[in-house]
């Protein structure tokens, strides 16, 4: 197996390898062992970057996370978690985007991450929050970047227009952008430009959308969190055929290509067994001909946007 490429986290000193982990599905869904089990298989293999956040299993898979990494040097792994929701003892999940929020969810995070020092942090989902998140959270964030506290700071969403905005308002090491520049939907193409442009690192989640780049449009496939409808089955359908031509997978190509793009530092896979695990980094080492990608290109570029709900 070939060494996983490292790419630089925008303007920081980070490198992060070409995929990472996404541990939201790393919850009471999966057993504990199982769990502990892909973490620690990752990390053999080359996934050294782990990305958490304290609502995932409510606050659950942090702490597994830390179990699985106890002991291991820190160094040799990278730790992203996120604030602006609050876990309270009795599970109940509290938006709080403002300084003292922020540093209370950091100080419960590094407790169960059992670590005293974080590599990247993310503003979680501040859809109606921004002014709060703009005014309290990231100048917060700041203070702990300055300090050296944290390496990389930024935010994470499933839309890139309130992203855009972050870019433009606030100073920014990266996003996390989930589901928004796929084979499926690239309505991100010109944020993602804005970001090479600003050279702010991307961190691209939700490349499978949910699920249907994965298993192809077979019935109850899921796009973007739901049922998929008849128009993106009917795009699959066709992505589908074309990869068949070059005797290339869908989910292959799904994977490879938003690491294309130069913004790009790293995809995050949501591995819930260390079999997935391997196959994201077979995947990954496929080669896909250029052909295909201009098939793509000249065929469906025009129909990849807006492809809505």
């Amino acid at each position: 197996m070939k060494e996983i490429a490292k790419i630089q986290l925008g303007q920081t000193d980070l490198y992060l390898p070409q995929i990472g982990l996404g541990t939201a599905h790393l919850d009471s869904a999966v057993p504990e062992a199982q769990a502990v089990e892909t973490i620690q298989y990752a990390l053999e293999r080359g996934v050294n970057y782990f990305d958490t956040a304290p609502l995932y299993g409510r606050a659950l898979v942090e702490k597994r996370l830390g179990l699985a990494l106890a002991g291991v040097p820190r160094h040799q792994y990278l730790l992203s978690t996120k604030v602006g929701r609050l876990i309270q003892p009795s599970g109940r999940v509290v938006w709080d985007f403002s300084r003292a929020g922020v540093l209370r969810s950091i100080e419960q995070s590094l407790e169960r991450l059992q670590c005293s020092t974080l590599d990247l942090l993310l503003i979680h989902d501040p859809d109606e929050h921004y002014q709060q998140a703009l005014g309290e959270a990231f100048p917060t964030l700041a203070d702990l970047r300055r300090q050296g506290v944290v390496r990389a700071i930024g935010v994470g969403m499933n839309q890139w227009q309130m992203l855009a905005d972050f870019a433009r308002d606030a100073d920014m090491d990266c996003f996390l952008l989930a589901g928004r520049y796929t084979l499926l939907d690239q309505s991100a193409s010109r944020f993602m430009d804005l970001c090479r442009e600003k050279k702010i690192g991307l961190l691209i989640g939700g490349v499978f959308n949910s699920g249907i780049l994965a298993t192809g449009a077979i019935k109850g496939a899921r796009y973007n969190y739901r049922k998929a409808p008849q128009k993106v089955r009917e795009k699959t359908r066709q992505l589908t055929a074309v990869c068949q031509r070059f005797h290339v997978p869908l989910i292959a190509a799904a994977l490879h290509f938003p690491l294309a793009h130069p913004a790009t530092s790293s995809l995050l896979i949501g591995c819930t067994s260390p079999q997935m695990v391997q196959d994201s980094l077979d995947l990954l080492e496929m080669e896909i001909p250029a052909a295909l990608w201009a098939t793509f290109k000249n065929n469906f570029i025009a129909d990849w946007f807006n492809l809505g709900d």
